[in-house]
Order: C-alpha cells, then sequence, then structure tokens
C-alpha cells in the first residue's frame, strides 16, 4: 500500500502518559500503520497491550493532565489530526474519523434519551434540518437492528439492554459516514447472532463508502472472517503485521503464535476427551517499568540473552509482512 492510497497514515505514534513518580513513559511506542479505503486492519493482542491507547491516541481523546503526544503523525486523507487546534479536531471527531467505544454506559449520556444523542452528531458536522436530522437518526435506529426504533428514540440509555446499547454507540460513530471507522471492541456486549449482524453492518458500510476500519479485538474468530489485515500489538509496541491469511497460517512472532495456540479449536477434543489450552506463562508487564530489550522475553519460550539486549527492530518478512523479533519463525 502506498501512503497516498491510505485513508489513515499513523507513522511512528509515541504516546506517554506519567506516573506516581512524576516520570513520562510511553504507552504507545513507535506505532505506525496504513488503512485504505474499504479495507479493515484488525489490532489484537492480550488487555494491556496498548490497543486501546492507540485508538484513543488516534483521536486525541487522552486527558491533558496525564497524558501527551511524544512523537509521530497521524493523517486522515492526509491531514495531519495532530497538529490541528482543539476546536479543528472537535470538527474531524465523528464527521471524518470516528469510533465505537467499548462501553456504551460510559460513552453515552445518561441524562440524554439516545435518539437526539444520534441527531446531535448529525446537526454538529452538517447543514440539515432538525426534521431531517431526527428523520436520519430513526434510519440509523433501524440499520443497526433496534426494534421499533420510534418508540426507543425517546428512551434514555438505562432503559436500553447492553445489546442496544452497543448498537445506539455504534449508530452515533456511523451517523455522519466518516471516512475512518475505530471500532474499539465493537461486540463486547453482544450475543452471537446480533454480533455477526453487527460485523456485517460495518463491512457492508465499509464497502460502500470505501471507508478504512481499524477494528480492536481479542475474538480472532472475528478478525480471521471480518479483517483484511492483521497487526498484532504487545506492551505498546507493534510486533506483527501481516495480511490475514498469512498471520494464521504461519505467524512469525512468538507471541502471535502463542495468541493463536490459545484459542479453542473444535479438533481439541478427540474421542470425548478435551485437550487442555496452550497457556501464556505471565501477564503483559507494567509499562512504565519495562527495561530494555524485547518486553515479551521474560514469556517466550525461544528467549535468549540476546533478546534481553536490545529491543529488535521491525524488518519485513518474506510473507509480505512484517516482524520485531531476532528469532522470527523458529
Amino acid at each position: 500500500m502506498t501512503g497516498s492510497s491510505a485513508l489513515l497514515t499513523v507513522e511512528g505514534l509515541r504516546t506517554e502518559f506519567v506516573s506516581s513518580r512524576g516520570a513520562w513513559f510511553p504507552v504507545v511506542n513507535d506505532v505506525s500503520l496504513q488503512v485504505a479505503g474499504g479495507e479493515t486492519l484488525a489490532v489484537v493482542g492480550e488487555s494491556g497491550c496498548g490497543k486501546s491507547m492507540l485508538a484513543h491516541s488516534i483521536m486525541r481523546l487522552l486527558p491533558k493532565r496525564i497524558a501527551r503526544n511524544a512523537g509521530g503523525k497521524v493523517r486522515v486523507d492526509g491531514r495531519d489530526l495532530l497538529a490541528l487546534t482543539e476546536d479543528a479536531m472537535r470538527g474531524v471527531r465523528g464527521k471524518d474519523v470516528s469510533m465505537i467505544f467499548q462501553e456504551p454506559m460510559t460513552s453515552l449520556n445518561p441524562l440524554m434519551p439516545v435518539g437526539p444523542q444520534i441527531v446531535e452528531s448529525i446537526v454538529e458536522h452538517e447543514s440539515v434540518s432538525l426534521r431531517e436530522a431526527n428523520r436520519r437518526g430513526l434510519d440509523l435506529m433501524e440499520l443497526v437492528g433496534i426494534p421499533e426504533p420510534a418508540a426507543r428514540f425517546h428512551q434514555y440509555p438505562h432503559h436500553l439492554s447492553g445489546g442496544m446499547r452497543q448498537r445506539i454507540v455504534i449508530a452515533i460513530a456511523l451517523a455522519c459516514r466518516p471516512k475512518v471507522l475505530i471500532a474499539d471492541e465493537p461486540t463486547t456486549a453482544l450475543d452471537v447472532t446480533i454480533q455477526a449482524q453487527v460485523l456485517a453492518l460495518i463491512d457492508r458500510l465499509k464497502r460502500e463508502l470505501g471507508m478504512a476500519v481499524v477494528l480492536i479485538t481479542h475474538d480472532l474468530g472475528v478478525v480471521a472472517e471480518w479483517a483484511q489485515r492483521v497487526m498484532v500489538m504487545y506492551a505498546g509496541r507493534k510486533v506483527e503485521e501481516a495480511d490475514a491469511e498469512t498471520f494464521f497460517a504461519s505467524p512469525m512472532h512468538p507471541y502471535s503464535r502463542a495468541l493463536l495456540a490459545s484459542v479453542p479449536r473444535p479438533d481439541d477434543v478427540i474421542d470425548g476427551v478435551v485437550t487442555p489450552l496452550a497457556e501464556i506463562r505471565g501477564a503483559v508487564p507494567p509499562l512504565d517499568r519495562l527495561g530494555p530489550g524485547c518486553a515479551f522475553a521474560e514469556r517466550c519460550d525461544l528467549s535468549t540473552g540476546a533478546c534481553l539486549s536490545g529491543t529488535p527492530a521491525f524488518r519485513p518478512t518474506a510473507a509480505a509482512g512484517a516482524v520485531a523479533c531476532i528469532h522470527a519463525g523458529q
């Protein structure tokens, strides 16, 4: 992919938090990516690996009292979001780049009916009458599968189930047909049937509108079905990137292989005996206490002394991907 064909381009993004001791440390560390229109890039990794921090950094939603941008660029259709004033950025959020948040109860206003929350985004960014905005709000509620949208339009978030609240969040994100959609665990609160409907809706709109989609998820089954490319994050860094088919067929980074090995498979049950799932020992290290070398080294079966001496460079692989590991492919 060339930079000119990408709707979203992130170059060397570094976001830092301040610790209780007053020292700054990276939560997103030198991350670069590109997503073209009509393409879905899945970002995967355990909790604490920096996936949501990456999304909030792109959207410039992190509180300035504890977070700062320490380098890099974020371009949407060629426009650097990190160079915009806050007023200009408010004009971009929800219009050019939008986000489906992971937890609907914290992203919806509990004191405002759900329909007007959808309409608010349309009125903010587009020159339409309130009547037209209300009509589009109802259409969006129907589009995302809200039953009896006219009746639900004036209900408050606490009147709705978790699944319906999540669909309202999705409707708000899609209200102005953004160029870039960041979906942070968009189907967490939904049952399996509604999950499939929502993902199919996002995929259809992606193709119809030419949106670039960044899909943050723990569900590798969702990744296999809906994503064209996969990016693996660990401890705030990108450690592998490949097209989806290559990633599932031959992951290169030991962490990627460990993630795939921990997924239940039908052939794990033989003659009624369940094969125990492979576990990744240990946990993601605290990001404010990372030492030199590869952050995954202490959990990696291939780790050697060389892994602790320096951060591995991100380098291309023979299978049209890239990986940051000196033992890649072993």
